[in-house]
């Protein structure tokens, strides 16, 4: 028999095979070694293929597509209730296999190598930062064993580290400030390393037009612009702006029933970064919004005047992402009013 939609369970050695025909009975199950994969796959004919978004996902779906198949990705918490009786590897693929099928399924758009290249830049900046975020407050902890208290912003540890080890008259003996150079040379050395980064970033930014375009928004800079450009491959996946900034977790939960609605705070669903760059883009047009965008300025004061801060923040970053989309899916540049 001819198997019409396949489920595989993705790892990084062994997968699981679960294949159906056109009336969703079994016909393939079996499970091979990461160096079969290809071949076993390559032996069907084109069928659909469901895998959740996981690690390697995007890199199997890429792989499956060039031999003819139509890939769909989802992600693991939609095919959990498809699981059945208890959880192993063959159930997982039988429940992947079923949860694909299903005319309601959301499903997760393939990213392509420029994108995994870009969120790579993106996710070792993070990961820099959060060193260098780490070291500041090992810094700060230690000194403070000798009764010694700096402030806690990077431009400002880096000069008092240097007073502090270079004075002849602070509390700190001669073995400490050894120990206290190193320190500073370590954050140094962060320091550069995020510049680093942080220019190749801006050169993407400056070579991709869409991103440029992009940041004629307000709110919106070359960080923001090239994360979205990396997390979001395909914008017509989402039937409007407001599909997005749910994806993003930029609407409120709810814990409804019995028809009484009760919203709590934000979902804080799909990318966290990039959920980030756009609240902190928001914060920042809350507190100063350009002059010429006096329709936006004027919403933003309205929303002021009845609502706390974080929640108007929340609101203008849930309008950033649908503006964002809008740009996106149409092709349209911004225009100001």
């Amino acid at each position: 028999m001819q198997v019409t939609t396949l489920g595989i369970d993705l790892a990084k050695t062994v997968f699981q095979l679960h294949g159906v025909d056109a009336r969703g009975h079994a016909v393939l199950t079996r499970r091979v070694k990461r160096s079969q994969l290809v071949d076993a796959v390559a032996s069907l004919s084109p069928c659909v293929i469901g895998m959740e978004a996981c690690a390697s996902a995007h890199h199997w779906g890429r792989v499956f597509e060039k031999l003819g198949h139509t890939v769909k990705l989802m992600s693991p918490k939609y095919v959990k209730p498809y699981v059945k009786t208890q959880k192993n590897d063959f159930r997982d693929a039988e429940a992947i296999c079923e949860a694909v099928s299903r005319p309601t399924m959301r499903f997760v758009a393939i990213k392509t190598v420029d994108q995994v290249d870009l969120q790579a830049v993106h996710r070792s900046r993070t990961l820099l930062i959060k060193t260098r975020t780490a070291l500041i407050n090992q810094i700060r902890g230690l000194l403070g064993e000798y009764g010694l208290v700096i402030a806690r912003s990077p431009e400002q540890v880096r000069p008092a580290l240097v007073r502090l080890v270079d004075e002849e008259q602070t509390a700190l003996t001669p073995f400490a400030r050894e120990t206290f150079s190193e320190l500073y040379e370590q954050l140094v050395d962060l320091e550069q390393r995020i510049a680093k980064v942080t220019q190749r970033l801006e050169r993407v930014f400056r070579g991709h037009p869409v991103c440029r375009k992009l940041a004629a928004v307000p709110g919106v800079g070359p960080l923001t612009a090239t994360a979205l450009l990396a997390a979001v491959s395909r914008p017509h996946v989402f039937q409007n702006g407001r599909h997005l900034a749910a994806w993003l977790g930029l609407v409120p939960a709810q814990h409804s029933s019995g028809g009484k609605d009760r919203p709590l705070g934000l979902s804080k669903r799909g990318d966290g970064y990039l959920r980030r760059q756009l609240i902190h883009g928001a914060r920042a047009l809350v507190w100063c919004t350009p002059g010429r965008e006096v329709r936006l300025r004027s919403w933003i004061d309205g929303l002021r005047a009845r609502r706390p801060f974080n929640a108007v923040v929340a609101a203008v970053a849930n309008k950033l992402a649908r503006i964002l989309w809008a740009m996106l899916s149409r092709g349209e540049v911004y225009r100001t009013a």
